[in-house]
């Protein structure tokens, strides 16, 4: 087991580093040939440009000026290749918006503001998804089973930034003014700062989990092995709990990384909507004003941790069934 981990995680991490190597390629050359860049944003919005327009000799030399201290008068595979060498070793430098400030500083500011969001949505959802779950699989083609299978549906299509709007009209405006519709205290939020927007990000996931829980319950309890049990004359409680919940429960495991990237996506949204100053805000302040170095970094940390939630799945699930052979 423990010769057969390692080679396994030698693998993954090796998939991992390449899939990174690709992403940022591909994120730098999208970017690299999108119209508009950061100094055209910041001719457009800024004084200080505005002034340099009058002036174009004066403008071509900010802009050489500007390049040359990022590098971007370089061709762009090299650009890629110095990104990739520094992010090796987490030094990202500066970011075009905020020249004094380290790009990695501002990721270890920002990213436990969006785990904690992420983690509690998650948690929320494994709480809550997994019993309605299991109770619709047991009780199949009861109205139990209709509503859960229904709002599974419904969760499941309906865009997290809809979500955000209703709950907001709903719980901080229209309706019921009870809760607080954004904004994060520094440095530890006020726990009604975090109902509604963990309430967004959990409400997918809660829905594809339940759904998942259903299907597999229904599933487990057409197996033979159950029909064995019971004829065995065992108490039904015993063959539910005994048999039929464990091997139900088990591939569930598998869902949850895909509703952990579901949540990191969706946080972009949700860091906006609700003006918490995480890594989606980050990244979508970014995208806007064309900061490629920050953009990308933003990038690269949402990738890289929907990839760790992906492999801490599959060893979770060879924890719980030994039977699972880890295949990098």
């Amino acid at each position: 087991m423990g010769v057969s981990l390692l080679v396994f995680l030698a693998k993954r991490f090796a998939m991992m580093f390449a899939s990174l190597v690709v992403i940022i390629a591909i994120s730098y050359t999208l970017l690299w040939y999108a119209p508009g860049n950061y100094l055209d944003v910041q001719r457009a919005y800024s004084v200080m440009s505005a002034q340099a327009n009058q002036n174009s000799e004066a403008y071509k030399q900010q802009r050489a000026m500007f390049e040359e201290r990022y590098g971007l008068n370089k061709p762009v595979y090299v650009q890629i290749w110095t990104y990739v060498t520094k992010a090796v070793t987490f030094k990202f430098g500066p970011s075009f918006q905020n020249p004094t400030v380290l790009i990695e500083d501002m990721v270890a500011e920002r990213l436990p503001r969006t785990l904690t969001i992420v983690f509690l949505g998650i948690g929320l959802a494994l709480l809550v998804g997994i019993p309605i779950g299991v109770l619709a699989g047991f009780r199949r083609n009861s109205w139990i089973d209709y509503v859960v299978t229904g709002f599974s549906m419904v969760g499941q299509v309906v865009p997290v930034y809809v979500l955000a709007v209703i709950l907001i009209l709903v719980f901080a405006g229209q309706v019921w003014n009870i809760l607080p519709g954004g904004g994060w205290s520094t440095p530890v939020p006020k726990p009604s700062q975090l109902v509604l927007p963990v309430l967004t990000l959990a409400l997918g996931p809660i829905a594809g989990i339940a759904r998942f829980t259903r299907n597999q319950v229904a599933e487990t309890m057409s197996q033979e092995f159950i029909r064995t049990a019971r004829s065995k004359g065992l108490p039904e409680q015993l063959v539910i709990m005994r048999h039929a919940l464990r091997n139900s429960l088990i591939p569930v495991v598998t869902t949850t990384a895909p509703q952990i990237a579901y949540a990191l996506v969706g946080s972009v949204w949700i860091e906006n909507i609700f003006r918490i100053p995480g890594i989606g805000q980050l990244f979508a302040s970014a995208l806007g004003a064309r900061d490629y170095p920050l953009m990308i970094t933003s990038t690269v940390v949402l990738a890289l941790g929907v990839m760790l939630a992906s492999l801490l799945a599959d060893i979770i699930y060879r924890l719980l069934d030994p039977r699972i052979k880890l295949e990098a």
